[in-house]
């Protein structure tokens, strides 16, 4: 967190609870890929609210971060390292989506909406309880542009451009790109900054609920699991691919 500052372990124990539910997604989504299972990730509410809800939270943690860098007065020289870190790590992700799904890679994924998202999440952090109506227009934003963008693209051509690569990462889309990941700054900030905004609220009045943690060996692991959540993130579906790919290879 801070620069010689407390680390609360219930946010990173938070954060491993939805990487184990990522990891558990992947690995249906892995399974459907390779012709074991027959689902449909893009429509069926069944996964879809289950991304949306890992999104969220992954996010949400992402904010509570940055209330407590920014409690303890994390400087931008070791803000920017961090930040360069998820961006280099965004980077290998379209490149090694790029290989496997060359027709749909990830250009603006998690960690690619994360890296732009961080830098909001700074320059708003004294923005105090507007964070909360702000997310709420983010989400709005985001859903009367699905709503009403096609009738405004019809008459105005030239809004055309909110779809296409260049600026369709900014989420005023009127229909979602081909990609297998898309995490605009609309409506995901609102995660971002409600994260935010509830753990400056829990620093000022609860600051123990940041802490509050499951114990033992459990709790431990979860909380290093939490800790290394970028190394993690990136390693997790190769390793389940791999894996599948082994297993499929043994079975013949």
């Amino acid at each position: 967190m801070g620069s010689g500052g407390v680390r609360f372990s219930g946010i990173d124990q938070l954060r491993a609870l939805a990487m184990l539910w990522m990891t558990a997604y992947h690995l249906a989504f892995d399974l459907n890929y390779f012709g074991w299972i027959a689902q449909d990730f893009h429509r069926d509410p069944v996964w879809t609210w289950q991304r949306t809800a890992i999104v969220s939270l992954f996010l949400f943690t992402a904010g509570l971060s940055q209330a407590v860098a920014m409690a303890q007065g994390v400087a931008w020289p070791r803000f920017w390292r961090r930040w360069a870190q998820v961006a280099g790590a965004a980077l290998l992700v379209t490149a090694g989506s790029m290989l496997v799904f060359p027709n749909s890679f990830i250009y603006f994924g998690v960690l690619h909406g994360i890296a732009v998202m961080l830098i909001v999440a700074r320059l708003s952090a004294g923005w105090g309880a507007w964070l909360w109506p702000l997310g709420a227009a983010a989400v709005g934003m985001s859903w009367l542009a699905k709503i009403a963008g096609p009738a405004w693209v019809a008459a105005t051509p030239a809004l055309e451009v909110f779809n296409t690569p260049a600026l369709n990462w900014l989420g005023l889309v009127s229909r979602l790109p081909i990609t297998e990941d898309y995490v605009p700054l609309l409506p995901w900030l609102a995660a971002v900054w409600w994260g935010m905004a509830a753990g400056q609220w829990a620093l000022r009045h609860r600051p123990q609920w940041l802490d509050w943690r499951l114990q033992g060996s459990v709790g431990h692991g979860l909380a290093l699991m939490g800790r290394w959540s970028l190394s993690y993130y990136l390693l997790h579906q190769p390793v389940l691919m791999g894996g599948l790919m082994a297993l499929g290879w043994v079975l013949g």
